[in-house]
């Protein structure tokens, strides 16, 4: 269907999962088998999905993974969120991360709408 390193969704995606993981690197040890690995999973999942679908030759197929990756997208939103009233992240990087997010997810649902059957 599509090379999934040209997509730019795909790229900005990655772009998050490096940003997410420069800004986990700072959270306090004991969060590393909890919080920060749960976080950075989330993230990596979101290129995965889109990844993977590209992968499958069916436009309904990759709608499904691109959906899976917005739920993706969610469940790191609630999981900064956590780390911020924690303390773990400031509101800047939560911020930064969180306009990322969000530039992603629009770019998902378009792409979910187009491959939407009227």
């Amino acid at each position: 269907m599509y090379n999934y390193r040209e997509l730019i969704v795909w790229q900005k995606s990655m772009d998050l999962v490096e940003l997410v993981y420069k800004v986990t690197a700072t959270f306090p040890d004991e969060k590393k088998y909890g919080l920060t690995r749960q976080i950075r999973r989330s993230t990596v999942s979101i290129p995965s999905n889109i990844a993977e679908g590209t992968g499958r030759n069916s436009k309904k197929v990759f709608r499904n993974f691109l959906e899976i990756s917005n739920g993706s997208i969610n469940e790191l939103k609630t999981q900064l969120e956590i780390s911020k009233r924690l303390g773990f992240t400031s509101k800047n990087e939560l911020e930064t991360i969180l306009n990322l997010c969000d530039e992603v997810q629009k770019m998902t649902f378009t792409l979910i709408k187009k491959y939407t059957n009227p």
